[in-house]
Order: C-alpha cells, then sequence, then structure tokens
C-alpha cells in the first residue's frame, strides 16, 4: 500500500475480489510441509522471533450466582486462544460481535485480567510481574479505542487529553510536553493551534485522529486498535488506515489489529486471526488465508465480501441457525450447529488448533495434517 497524504480525502480502501473456497481441497494444493508434524500455535514459533506470544488465553465472567454466593453459569467470552505476533507485524483479528476480540484486546493491556493463560511480551510474562514492574510494559502496550466520540474527556482540552499519559509516567519534564503535543499533533495530520480546542469542536475522523496520538505519546512498541474505523464513514475509513500505516513505518510499531470487515483487515494486516465464539478458528498469513481459507467458518464470512467484479463472482454461504449462547457452549466444535461440512465428530470432540501448513493454523476435524478437507456433506 503506498502512503497517502493524512489530510486527503481521496484515500479509498481496497476492494476485495477473494473467492471463498469449496469445501473440497486438493492434495497437491497444500502439500508444503506435509511432512511436518503438526503443532499448537503459540509454540512453533521461536521465541526470539516474537514480540507478543499469547498462550492459551481464558476469561469467564460470572453471569449468575446463587443464594449463598456460588458461580451458578459462566459467560465464556474468550477460551485457549494462542497466537503470536512478530515485531513489525500487523496481525487482524476479526470475527462476529461478541466473539471475544475486544476481550483479547483489553486483556493485553491491562484492563481485564485472565482468567487463565499467559501474556509473553519481549519475553517476558506480564501476568507474572509485581503491578510497578507491569507499569513499565504499559507504557510500550497502548489502546486505540473504537468509539472516537466517548474516548475523549469532552471536559478537557485537545493538547490536555494528548499529554495526560506523558504527565502521569513522569516521562517529559513539563516545559518539553507542549513541544512533545505539537510533534503528536503534527504527525497524526493535525494542526498546532487545535491543542486549545475540545473535541466536540472536531468530526468523527479528527477526534480518532487525536485518540492515535495520545496512543502514541509514550512511544510504545505495541498498540491494539479496537475497531478504529467503525465508526467512521468509508473516505474517513481510508485516510485513518493510511495514517496508521504510515506511523506503523516511520515508529516501526506492530499492531493487533481488531475489526469486523475482512476487507479492511486484508488492507492493513500481515496475518489474520478467525474467532467465533470465544475461540480462534483459523490463523494465516492473510494472502494465504484470503486465497485458501481451510475452516468452513473462514469460507462463509469470505464469501459475504461483496465484489464489484463479474469475472470473480463467488457463491455465497448461507450459514443456518443462531449462534450458541456464550454461556453454555457446545461440547464439541462450537461452530457444529451452522457448519455446512459436519462430520459426527465434530459434535463429540472439540477441534485443536493446529498447523497444517506453513504458518497456517485450523481447528477443524475435516482439515488433515495436508490440509486437506474431506468431502462436504
Amino acid at each position: 500500500m503506498k502512503p497517502r497524504s493524512k489530510g486527503s480525502d481521496k484515500g479509498q480502501t481496497a476492494q476485495l475480489s477473494t473467492s471463498a473456497g469449496a469445501c473440497d481441497r486438493d492434495t497437491s494444493q497444500a502439500d508444503g510441509g506435509a511432512s511436518d508434524v503438526p503443532d499448537s500455535l503459540g509454540s512453533k514459533l521461536p521465541r526470539s522471533d516474537v514480540l507478543l506470544d499469547i498462550r492459551h488465553l481464558s476469561k469467564t465472567y460470572v453471569a449468575d450466582n446463587s443464594r449463598f454466593g456460588s458461580k451458578r453459569s459462566l459467560v465464556h467470552a474468550v477460551s485457549n486462544v494462542s497466537f503470536s505476533i512478530r515485531p513489525g507485524e500487523t496481525f487482524g483479528l476479526v470475527g462476529e460481535s461478541g466473539c471475544g476480540k475486544t476481550t483479547v484486546g483489553k486483556m493485553l493491556v491491562n484492563l481485564v485480567r485472565p482468567t487463565a493463560g499467559e501474556i509473553f511480551f519481549d519475553g517476558h510474562n506480564l501476568l507474572a510481574l509485581k503491578p510497578a514492574e507491569r507499569k513499565t510494559y504499559c507504557r510500550d502496550i497502548q489502546l486505540i479505542f473504537q468509539d472516537p466520540y466517548a474516548s475523549l474527556n469532552p471536559r478537557m482540552r485537545v493538547g490536555d487529553i494528548i499529554a495526560e499519559p506523558m504527565l502521569t509516567n513522569k516521562m517529559l519534564p513539563k516545559k518539553q510536553v507542549e513541544a512533545r503535543v505539537n510533534e503528536l499533533l503534527e504527525h497524526v495530520g493535525l494542526a498546532n493551534y487545535m491543542r486549545n480546542r475540545y473535541p466536540h469542536e472536531f468530526s468523527g475522523g479528527q477526534r480518532q485522529r487525536i485518540g492515535i496520538a495520545r496512543a502514541l505519546a509514550l512511544r510504545p512498541r505495541f498498540i491494539v486498535c479496537d475497531e478504529p474505523v467503525s465508526a467512521l464513514d468509508v473516505s474517513i475509513q481510508a485516510q485513518v488506515l493510511n495514517l496508521l500505516d504510515d506511523l506503523k513505518e516511520q515508529f516501526g510499531l506492530t499492531y493487533l489489529f481488531i475489526a469486523h470487515g475482512l476487507n479492511v483487515v486484508k488492507h492493513v494486516s500481515d496475518q489474520v486471526g478467525v474467532m467465533y465464539l470465544g475461540k480462534l478458528f483459523e490463523v494465516a498469513p492473510k494472502h494465504e488465508l484470503y486465497d485458501r481459507p481451510l475452516s468452513p467458518y473462514t469460507q462463509a464470512l469470505l464469501s459475504a465480501i461483496p465484489t464489484v467484479e463479474r469475472t470473480k463472482k463467488r457463491q455465497r454461504i448461507i450459514l443456518e441457525g443462531d449462534v450458541p449462547s456464550p454461556i453454555d457452549p457446545p461440547p464439541g466444535c462450537r461452530f457444529s450447529s451452522r457448519c455446512f461440512a459436519k462430520v459426527p465428530l465434530c459434535d463429540e470432540v472439540e477441534p485443536e488448533l493446529l498447523e497444517v501448513a506453513p504458518r497456517h493454523f485450523c481447528a477443524c476435524h475435516c482439515v488433515g495434517a495436508r490440509g486437506v478437507r474431506g468431502e462436504t456433506p
């Protein structure tokens, strides 16, 4: 993607022309790594080559207590999620509303405490650190919120909003904070004089730029982008996406990009993970996942992407039934009640996320060690 000017209104997100793969797969398409023994995600990559390594991360919430205070039902928001992100990469995390994407992001920035699992950042287990030690790493991991309207304090001027994290962490002397704020505003395409305005005086896209400037204030290495463009118009989305891409190259940032739209994720990501009902179903480099999806759920998502190219029409896969409740998920595969390729084993055993091709992981009983899918029922 070529960099575009930060104030341009002409940027457009790339249209995708990806056809969802059929459930049947040819053995010759996935013979790379056929002799490798599949391994669980999060333990295959060397630790020295990973900035963020999430292992078996889970989060449950209490949905109901008994009269005596015991837990009667739990919401399984995130269940046994594992993935790794290398320095300089953008990892796209997609899925339906309520699948646990935002909960994963909040656990990374310590807004939500995981129920189980480990989070390794630069080789250090963040969940095992003391609060004072964890605070140091909190500066390296920042969050861009989804809602540019609710994430800014309406009673504070923009300059004070951006300066607050620097003053709280005593990053710079007060005399240098003003110059740093002006510098950050310039990086995100806003004029210096705007620092004295209040958030209600800005448009949605400008507010999101302010949120990005605040996230950059502590010079982080890793940023969680929690659906940063979902509340913006399409033309403004393109501007913000191009801005994030420019900042990534300029400051050497690493992103976890959470989104609903698969077209947006393909535009910005290097690697993509697909979540459903708290579980990670497929992880692969973006071109591998979009060109050769293995999970039936990924195929259904890709088939729903609209295209204007007549020569690349795809057959729409309509999923029947409702999403199961996270309070009482199915005993086997969580997608089995809606899957068009279900086999009897899907209702009994939960599939593991295994590497079926180089850097291509999939949790599906229909996918063998060579990435070959069985016949579609």
